[in-house]
């Protein structure tokens, strides 16, 4: 069994971490991989299983693919794999849900203080001689928002949702979140289910957790900005495609609101002419919340699970 595996150093593992995967079968580690389906097809040529994490794989691909019979995506996102296309071809997909809930989870929070309390501004100002300069025992060049008593929405309430709304919790914020279909309600004092217009238009902090489809694809517009509190924040851990960057740029740059803190962009890697580069009050990190080596051995061993289970009849995580 051929298993080839595209854009694998986006793991950042050396091969020895692989070998799980090698006892299964003959596996090809692609280090890059183009997105063109021109390049993945030279890749994935003769493979009966593929792995990709962010390679897309449609339907004029898997078209050409008459070998191939699983993908499993080294994620918990299925947007890059047209799994209509798969299943008219006969391939089985599955993907690994959370894997990374608790990395994701602690990198919204991480962003959060930042916008809140600027501790990488101020320890640059330090080392920049600042303090040793100053007359009085303490400064700060920014104001630093306190979260207790805060109203934080939560777009999306799944697992990395709950894990972020219960540390926020902890801290003595209130929290409210929206979905499609609300259940099992924590029992958090001053929890509430709301629509998300009512969610933009009353939160102070407002977190993205809900996965990109046609209908979140873009939804947070100049319309939907303009709706938020003044000095709002809005953090996204989620997906880059559900926010119009040029509008999130602009409501930034009047400062109708407060800050953004972003770990994923529309289009990655992140374009030189993104609105976003460069725009005031806003983080941004390299996608990499999902990262921490904890949960990319999950990730890994989940994924040999899910060939294992495959090539055993008895397949697990299944999407399509």
């Amino acid at each position: 069994m051929k298993i080839v595996v595209l854009d694998a150093d986006t793991l950042g593992f050396e091969r020895d971490a692989w070998d799980g995967l090698a006892g299964i079968g003959d596996l090809v580690l692609r280090p890059n991989t183009g997105h063109s389906a021109e390049a993945v097809l030279a890749e994935v040529k003769g493979a009966e299983v593929v792995l990709t994490n962010k390679v897309p794989l449609r339907r004029e691909v898997l078209e050409k693919l008459d070998q191939l019979k699983l993908i499993s995506v080294l994620a918990t996102g299925t947007n890059n794999i047209d799994l209509g296309a798969a299943k008219s071809c006969g391939i089985t997909v599955c993907n690994v849900p959370a894997y990374s809930s608790a990395s994701v989870a602690q990198q919204t929070v991480a962003l959060l203080l930042e916008l809140c309390n600027h501790c990488g501004l101020h320890s640059e100002s330090v080392h920049a001689g600042d303090w040793v300069r100053s007359p009085h025992f303490c400064y700060w060049k920014k104001p630093l928002i306190e979260l207790t008593g805060r109203t934080v929405g939560l777009v999306g309430f799944g697992d990395i949702g709950r894990r972020t709304g219960a540390i926020l919790h902890a801290m003595g914020a209130r929290v409210q979140a929206c979905v499609r279909q609300p259940r099992d309600t924590p029992d958090w004092e001053g929890f509430r289910w709301v629509e998300r217009e009512t969610l933009f238009e009353t939160s102070d902090i407002v977190s993205l957790h809900c996965p990109e489809t046609p209908e979140t694809r873009g939804f947070i517009d100049a319309a939907l900005l303009r709706s938020m509190k003044p000095g709002a924040l809005l953090i996204n851990t989620a997906r880059g495609s559900l926010i119009d960057e040029a509008a999130l740029a602009s409501a930034l740059q009047s400062g109708q609101l407060g800050g953004a803190a972003l770990d994923v962009v529309a289009s990655e890697p992140m374009r030189p002419d993104n609105p976003l580069l460069g725009a005031q009050n806003c983080i941004i990190t390299p996608h990499l919340a999902w990262a921490s080596e904890p949960s990319r051995r999950r990730l890994l061993a989940a994924t040999q699970g899910n060939i294992e289970g495959f090539i055993g009849n008895h397949p697990q995580n299944l999407v399509a």
